[in-house]
């Protein structure tokens, strides 16, 4: 045989030769849980390892994760029921903790690269992405002006990515419109493009308590039967100013991460959602499967996919691997 593909098998330094994708350190966003009590650090019942911390100890996380090489987050507010409402109004309240967090944070750490999300789930009483209807419907239009303040304040106090993740139509051009209209035309734009109504985001939920208080969220969320779909949803926030394009979940999506790859010029980003987080754990805390080596396994092949970033709860556990 004149071509023997193992050759290139045959010892770890040629395998590291011919090793055509790997995942960098600098390629992960971290996602935090923010608290509003500054002290508080509790541990995510459903995702062991995973903490919701107030701004001193998520201070204490990032410079953590500085020192491993991790500088990008993604900040989410755990939101007391007795500032949820109807009409999500702390989500653009200057004076909130989410908001005084950001800016303490970028303070704190002004190279820091810092993402926050922008729907109305955490903030809304309903726990809907979007504004509910009498009648139960979720309101596209009328959602669109509260996501505009939302992302605006977000902005105003530093973020430096915003991530529309509610799914309402043409969120994407409102947020970039009213972005440009207030002076901030350097927040970038990350849309969640390609966000499924998946079984797998049960954890988060917990995190956040944020689960919709009646129905589902299948009406804007997208079908996970459905891959075709997802052209037209990335088409669409490309034009509208999208700067990244994010498929979530990630795993059981690793198709969906090529489309776009293969048909879109921006930055495609993953999510490794809390589901999958809490699969691998359990499963490694029973001996069934090799922690370390499953984690870098299931980063390779999102990478392997096509995603340029990966937003991922290992992404400390990861560097502090490669650093040994």
């Amino acid at each position: 045989m004149r071509t023997r593909p193992r050759r290139n098998r045959k010892s770890q330094a040629i395998r590291d030769l011919t090793e055509e994708n790997q995942v960098n350190i600098h390629d992960l966003i971290f996602p935090l849980f923010l608290l509003e009590k500054p002290t508080a650090k509790i541990e995510v019942d459903s995702m062991p390892g995973i903490f919701r911390m107030g701004t001193r100890e998520i201070l204490r996380e990032i410079e953590a994760c500085l020192k491993v090489g991790v500088r990008s987050f993604d900040l989410f507010p755990v939101v007391e029921e007795s500032w949820k409402d109807k009409m999500a109004t702390r989500s653009y309240d200057e004076s909130f903790f989410y908001l005084q967090a950001i800016r303490t944070i970028k303070k704190e750490f002004p190279t820091v690269c810092l993402m926050s999300d922008v729907a109305m789930d955490p903030y809304s009483i309903d726990g809907h992405d979007g504004l509910v209807g009498d009648n139960g419907e979720i309101l596209n239009d009328e959602t669109l002006d509260i996501l505009g303040k939302m992302a605006v304040a977000q902005a105003a106090a530093g973020i430096d990515i915003v991530g529309p993740s509610d799914m309402m139509d043409g969120r994407v051009g409102f947020i970039r419109d009213r972005l440009d209209e207030e002076g901030f035309t350097h927040t970038s734009i990350m849309s969640y493009t390609a966000k499924y109504a998946s079984a797998y985001y049960g954890p988060f939920r917990d995190a956040l308590d944020s689960a919709p208080r009646s129905g589902d969220k299948k009406t804007y969320q997208m079908n996970p039967a459905n891959q075709r779909e997802a052209l037209i949803e990335a088409q669409l926030d490309v034009e509208e100013g999208a700067d990244f394009l994010m498929v979530k979940p990630a795993l059981a999506y690793l198709d969906v991460i090529k489309l776009l790859r293969d048909n879109f010029d921006v930055p495609i980003a993953a999510y490794n959602v809390s589901g999958e987080y809490s699969m691998l754990t359990a499963a490694a805390q029973r001996g069934w499967l090799d922690r370390e080596a499953v984690i870098y396994e299931q980063l390779l092949a999102m990478k392997r996919a096509g995603a340029d970033i990966i937003l991922t709860y290992f992404a400390r556990e990861y560097a502090e691997l490669i650093h040994g």
